[in-house]
């Protein structure tokens, strides 16, 4: 049990993903270590499946689980949202808000800084988790989110960035943090690294993940497709999630008629999916440091992902496996090399799954984020690190070493 205990508060719009998995990881760690631990989300996110882990996690939150309207989008309805989440943090009387993703982020740095003019002494925490970093700084929406971030960087006691490619997109989209940052990657449970063996009746391929473009579930349909219209048959394929833009799969896949070929189940717990094939694609567009990859990684299921965000931090040394991203001709060929040589894709999954286990742990994540929040309140300067912490840096040094010389950065 922690000497000194805080009181922390997290905050969300959408409990979800891969950005609920973290929150949900390291508000365990801290209730666990002794910690008071609340968490502020929106009220209208979330299907039966994400629900039933907010509610798994509320007897852990000595603070409680509240439950907010938040938009995506910028809109006039932001302006009573934080008022009211204002006066519920207000009771609360935090040490630590913690804000995850851009919309949460934003909530916890201007409610924060209200709080401070009143005699607060609680740390502003931001981590992007991707967020408004994914947004093109060349258009009018990424220039419009990027000089916010900006303005709010001014009112931000700690960043938390859970990639070197996020640390590197903020500082070239938004500018040099002012404030103290941290690179702290996404962690799991040692029992995450148990092998998962696969069906009798295993398909060829599965997508796991959110259904929405930014994720690439059209470039899997339509490389299922190509295969077919090459060899005459389509691999059998399972897509598991759910998402905005489920719809427009399912009618993509009538249209290219591939309905007995790909099964929809919906969202499945990751280590029940991976049972469903021999083979896991994760065709992403876009990513920050994806759960989804270091889940299919740690259970030494072979893997197809793309070159972007910190997938390739994941990959380490084995980074050139990677594919482009957006580009459904090399996302066919690869799929189709792992039909033709099944022994190779399973040698790489043994291969990449054994030196991932060291950096990507969740102990590791809560011991820096936690010294982050006592350095940002003058509890443990950062040149007095507890042992722990600078067993995690040097974990994160080794890792974005790796990184940079296989050509990344």
């Amino acid at each position: 049990m922690t000497t000194n205990p805080m009181r922390i508060v997290h905050c969300v719009r959408s409990p979800i993903g891969g950005i609920f998995r973290h929150i949900r990881d390291l508000a365990t760690a801290q209730a666990e270590a002794g910690h008071d631990v609340g968490l502020i989300c929106d009220s209208s996110t979330g299907s039966t499946f994400d629900n039933r882990f907010l509610e798994e996690l509320r007897p852990k939150l000595t603070l409680g689980l509240a439950r907010f309207p938040m938009q995506r989008q910028l809109t006039p309805k932001d302006m009573s949202a934080t008022l009211a989440i204002y006066r519920h943090i207000r009771d609360l009387n935090p040490d630590i808000l913690h804000g995850h993703g851009a919309k949460g982020g934003a909530y916890a740095r201007l409610i924060g800084s209200g709080l401070r003019l009143f005699g607060s002494k609680v740390a502003r925490i931001y981590c992007p988790h991707g967020g408004s970093l994914h947004y093109d700084p060349n258009r009018l929406e990424g220039r419009v989110y990027h000089t916010l971030e900006r303005l709010l960087g001014r009112i931000t006691d700690g960043l938390v960035f859970v990639s070197d490619y996020e640390s590197a997109a903020y500082e070239s989209k938004v500018g040099q943090p002012k404030a103290k940052s941290r690179i702290v990657y996404n962690g799991l449970t040692p029992e995450e690294f148990a092998p998962v063996t696969v069906n009798k009746d295993a398909g060829d391929f599965l997508y796991i993940g959110m259904l929405r473009d930014l994720k690439g579930p059209d470039l899997f349909i339509e490389a299922l497709y190509n295969i077919r219209l090459k060899t005459g048959t389509a691999p059998r394929a399972h897509i598991v999630g759910e998402g905005p833009q489920e719809e427009r799969y399912r009618n993509m896949v009538r249209k290219l008629g591939l309905e007995d070929a790909i099964t929809f189940h919906g969202a499945l717990p990751a280590r029940e999916a991976f049972k469903l094939a021999r083979n896991v694609v994760i065709p992403s567009r876009a990513e920050a440091m994806p759960y989804i990859i270091l889940e299919t990684v740690a259970a030494q299921r072979p893997l197809i992902a793309t070159r972007v965000g910190g997938i390739p931090e994941i990959f380490g040394r084995y980074a050139s496996r990677l594919i482009e991203p957006g580009h459904i001709g090399k996302l066919t060929v690869a799929m189709e090399e792992a039909l033709e040589d099944p022994v190779r894709m399973e040698r790489e999954a043994s291969e990449l799954q054994r030196c991932l286990a060291a950096t990507f742990s969740t102990d590791l994540m809560n011991d820096r984020i936690t010294t982050l929040y006592q350095d940002v309140q003058g509890i443990a300067p950062a040149d007095e690190a507890t042992p722990q912490a600078a067993e995690s840096a040097s974990a994160d040094s080794s890792a974005q070493a790796v990184y940079a010389r296989s050509g990344n950065r």
